[in-house]
């Protein structure tokens, strides 16, 4: 199993549109924010086997990472 970040925004209609930084251009939204995270996650599952199926690695080859760190504010 792999986790991914997403991101949650709700539009100006309320619905919530969801994206993850990771795989660019995968995105999808629902009415609810738990519509809108099941709907990403059946995204995301599309992204990565297409990705596959076209030979696309995971990772960037650029030698970027997604990370976080903490700080204190």
């Amino acid at each position: 199993m792999i986790q991914f970040r997403i991101l949650l925004e709700k539009d100006e209609d309320g619905w919530f549109t969801a994206t993850v930084p990771s795989l660019p251009g995968c995105i999808s939204q629902g009415r609810t924010e738990k519509e809108a995270k099941k709907n990403i996650a059946e995204a995301i599952e599309l992204h990565l086997k297409s990705l596959a199926e076209e030979g696309i690695p995971l990772r960037p080859e650029n030698g970027m990472t997604e990370t976080f760190v903490a700080v204190n504010v």
